[in-house]
């Protein structure tokens, strides 16, 4: 299957590929279904790109890459939701902010986006009760 892209043109993906966000993402709930495109062998940026809407596509990082003590609980309700079986199967993001210069762009640590790679489910969390992760955490000095 072909897709336009918002960061890297057009692109073949494997239908087996999609990732499913039954409540999508804050702000694009209407949007369910994306995939996630590597930037580079070994980086730890990737593109998560809409499969139907071009325009709609975010930079996402690992976060443990820039903030290594980065840690959350999952709720039994969003492990029900993810399906999550075990711990393994799931991937954490945080969406970028891209700046210009780039080494000024920020990382969202307050909302992390969870993927359950086995199942191809996921969703945004809204940490509600770790106040001491920002929005916008400086990715500049991190060893990228």
């Amino acid at each position: 299957m072909n897709i336009e892209t918002k960061f890297l043109g057009s692109m073949a993906i494997d239908e087996k590929d999609i990732i499913q966000f039954p409540d999508g993402i804050p702000g694009f709930e209407e949007i369910k279904e994306f995939v996630i495109l590597p930037l580079e062998k070994d980086s730890p940026f990737a593109v998560l790109q809409s499969i139907k809407e071009q325009e709609i596509g975010f930079v996402i990082a690992f976060p443990f890459a820039f903030k290594n003590d980065y840690t959350f609980d999952v709720s039994e309700d969003d492990k029900e939701d993810l399906q999550i079986e075990k711990s393994e199967d799931l991937i954490t993001y945080s969406i970028v902010t891209l700046r210009d210069p780039f080494h000024s762009s920020t990382l969202n640590l307050q909302a992390p986006l969870l993927i359950n790679y086995k199942k191809r489910l996921a969703k945004q969390l809204v940490l509600q009760d770790v106040t001491t992760y920002p929005i916008r955490f400086p990715i500049e000095g991190s060893a990228i």
